[in-house]
């Protein structure tokens, strides 16, 4: 019988702050997850607060386990110096394209991860780069790559990726983006990265791939900012259909979005800004 494990997720990159001392805002997330089986942090920010956040909200980056990156943007990898910096040499899992040349929209605006994989290995970084699913520690996993199945969640036209030999793709496929599934005493906890897989896409894969359990709560960067009404509505009935007890929305949700979500399920949402915490 697996023992039902209880889990301490804080927010500490976020566009913005819920809490009224000393908290930096920024266009990124960053999550610290505490477990029976040791601390672990998914995805960094850009680097501007999560020193100031962590310090503030009492999170010891020194102390983790593992790094997890959602995807290789530097609103999710920008802080990895600085956290490396704290904690040395530990492994980092992500999907095997992280490093791929990513540019936004016409002007051509670098949004790839800022550093090169040799100075990050400099400073600690052990990649454990894969497409599969892996187990991180007892009932922590990252998803692996998601298959892309509905015909709704269409990506964003304005990125562009660079591939090494020169020829590029647009949209980006971002077959990188991982999500984190943590499993509680209360069901599976899901923290998205910036979602851009789907959440319909990601919700289903975890489904298929834990039988049986159920979803307490999934939260982090929706990309529903980007969202037409069809993909908005089509994600609000997969929350429903699978009863998901708490939404947490963040960084790429926009607030337009955030707003229309609240009015639909006040007592299911909360927002998952910097200082927020879901204790399970």
């Amino acid at each position: 019988e697996e023992i039902a494990m209880s889990a301490k997720f804080t927010i500490l990159c976020e566009n913005s702050v819920g809490m009224p001392f000393g908290g930096v805002g920024e266009h990124g997330f960053s999550c610290y997850i505490e477990t029976d089986s040791g601390n672990y942090l998914f995805d960094t920010g850009q680097g501007l607060g999560i020193l100031q956040n962590a310090a503030v909200l009492n999170k010891d980056l020194a102390s983790v386990k593992a790094i997890m990156i959602s995807h290789g943007h530097y609103d999710h990898t920008g802080g990895l110096p600085q956290v490396l910096q704290r904690c040395g040499k530990v492994p980092v899992y992500a999907h095997e394209e992280i490093f791929v040349q990513r540019f936004w929209g016409k002007e051509r605006r670098f949004i790839g991860i800022p550093f090169r994989r040799s100075f990050l290995e400099s400073l600690g970084a052990d990649f454990r780069l894969s497409r599969e699913m892996v187990e991180l520690g007892p009932g922590i996993y990252l998803t692996g790559e998601i298959p892309r199945r509905t015909d709704f969640e269409l990506g964003d036209a304005e990125m562009v990726a660079v591939c090494d030999d020169g020829s590029e793709k647009q949209p980006d496929p971002l077959n990188d983006d991982f999500s984190l599934v943590v499993k509680t005493s209360r069901g599976l906890v899901i923290v998205l990265g910036c979602a851009h897989a789907g959440m319909v896409n990601i919700i289903e894969y975890v489904k298929d791939n834990f039988p049986g359990e159920r979803i307490y709560s999934v939260f982090g960067g929706t990309h529903m900012g980007f969202s037409d009404d069809r993909q908005f509505e089509e994600t609000m009935k997969v929350i429903d259909r699978y009863e998901i007890e708490k939404l947490g929305v963040s960084h790429c949700t926009g607030l337009a979005k955030s707003a229309r979500i609240y009015a639909r399920m006040p007592a299911r949402f909360f927002f998952a800004c910097v200082g927020a915490v879901l204790e399970v």
